[in-house]
């Protein structure tokens, strides 16, 4: 298989899953997706913490020092969310939400219709865009090293995303072009360096999009429109904070 099959894969199960999502959202009675919606809330914020938990893995322990990890998801998070404010991530998504919709709808919609289309872009990108197997399983297959773990978040991605665009609609469909972005960048990035993050930048960079996760399920459970997008940068700070923590030791 080619380098990138991953990816490719990934992309084709939410694009597929999204249609049949889409078909099947208009036979199914409201409260029934918004059950449906509630129930995806719930399994997020189960996946949240069991990502979180990385911050008790033993390299991230032995690699920076037993009180360090809890204080670097901190940092990080704290770091990345003033990043992520000052730049305007979160509104930057929602903008570039609208314009995909006004580009892919053939006739203009009501501003009900575009708020759902961003709604749908920018928490299915979240969430199938946070997490370890998309950043490990773009590298590893930039690597050469197979795609296992990415056919494994593919399979995820495509029943998640039946759920979603059966709430949601088109919107989730637009999120292949978040996956096919950054994981096929990471690809390229694991290609180029031609090797994978340690094990204890890994744990804090799971650990702390466990956190973000966790902003995704507050809003798919509507207790909290979290401004996930704006804390997005952690993910890029954690492991260079935990670089930083090793190299002072």
């Amino acid at each position: 298989m080619f380098r990138g099959a991953g990816t490719a894969l990934n992309v084709a199960t939410v694009l597929l899953g999204s249609g049949l999502g889409v078909l099947l959202g208009h036979r199914l009675p409201v409260r029934t997706r918004e059950v449906v919606t509630d129930g995806l809330g719930l399994v997020t914020l189960l996946l949240a913490a069991l990502n979180a938990m990385s911050v008790t893995d033993a390299a991230f322990a032995r690699a920076v020092g037993d009180s360090a990890p809890v204080l670097i998801v901190l940092g990080s998070i704290l770091a990345g969310g003033v990043i992520g404010s000052l730049l305007h991530v979160e509104r930057r998504l929602e903008e570039l939400g609208a314009a995909l919709q006004r580009r892919l709808a053939r006739r203009g919609g009501d501003s009900a219709e575009r708020l759902r289309f961003v709604e749908g872009f920018i928490t299915a990108s979240l969430v199938f865009c946070v997490g370890p197997l998309a950043v490990l399983g773009s590298l590893s297959d930039g690597l050469g090293r197979g795609f296992d773990q990415l056919a494994l978040k593919a399979v995820l991605d495509g029943f998640a995303s039946i759920a979603f665009a059966a709430s949601l609609g088109w919107g989730v469909a637009a999120s292949a072009l978040s996956v096919l972005a950054l994981q096929g960048s990471l690809t390229l990035l694991g290609f180029l360096l031609g090797g994978l993050l340690p094990e204890a930048h890994v744990a804090a960079l799971t650990a702390t999009g466990g956190l973000l996760l966790a902003g995704v399920g507050l809003r798919l459970l509507q207790l909290k429109a979290f401004p996930t997008g704006d804390l997005l940068p952690a993910l890029v700070v954690a492991p260079l904070l935990t670089q930083l923590v090793v190299a002072i030791r």
